[in-house]
């Protein structure tokens, strides 16, 4: 299989109603050919989820998230820094979801077939944590390896990263024995005894994809990941 739902149910964030769209691909420039996973509100448009607040469902209290408006002259939440473009493919991925385009997958064997023998991303957008953990354990199951960060804290370290939105926030994680993912304003910012510049990065001179690069997940005897922001 190369796409399918693998969950379509309450959020456990908010206990509203979310859907998880897996789909594989080789589109992705920086990430190589993996398993995109798209965590999204099942009945609200991504655009106006995160204009209104709604993306809470999916996002928890991520600070990049932005904050709500009803400013009729904008479609996202005011001040949104997340690096994921709402408009691309977060929206097509939507829209094929309303029109009937993927195929039900929501059961174990469903969910390692799309994974098996491939990078998995675990929430290309959206925290994994919203979902309950059975379907990514049956996902990855049988995958080759995969990538995934959250910002809730924790949850499941042997999968996810933690990000951390500030050097105390890392450190502390640091010392739990969590790794983290960083983004940073500059180099200068980065814990050389503790992080090291993300591979695929333009200032690391993307000279590997994440699919090769393997170190953006919990499970992993590696320093901890930064990145300038972009």
């Amino acid at each position: 299989m190369k796409s399918g739902i693998i969950y379509n149910g309450p959020s456990l964030l908010d206990g509203k109603p979310i859907v998880v769209i897996a789909t594989f691909s080789d589109r992705n420039t920086k990430t190589g050919r993996v398993v995109q996973t798209y965590i999204l509100r099942a009945d609200i448009n991504p655009l106006e989820a995160s204009k209104t607040g709604e993306d809470a469902s999916i996002c928890g209290t991520c600070p990049l998230r932005g904050t709500p408006t009803t400013d009729p002259a904008r479609k996202i939440a005011k001040g949104r820094r997340c690096y994921v473009n709402l408009g691309q493919g977060v929206l097509i991925v939507y829209r094929a979801f309303i029109n009937g385009v993927y195929p039900d997958a929501q059961n174990k064997a469903a969910r390692a077939a799309i994974g098996r023998g491939r990078v998995v991303r675990v929430g290309t957008y959206g925290d994994g944590a919203a979902v309950p953990d059975a379907v990514w354990t049956d996902l990855l199951s049988e995958a080759d390896t995969w990538t995934a960060y959250t910002h809730q804290k924790p949850w499941r370290p042997d999968i996810a990263m933690q990000s951390a939105d500030s050097h105390a926030e890392a450190r502390m994680h640091w010392a739990a024995g969590r790794r983290t993912f960083r983004v940073v304003a500059d180099l200068g910012q980065i814990d050389k005894a503790h992080e090291t510049l993300c591979p695929a990065s333009k200032e690391a001179g993307r000279r590997v994809q994440c699919a090769a690069c393997r170190l953006c997940k919990g499970s992993v005897n590696a320093k901890s990941i930064a990145i300038v922001e972009h």
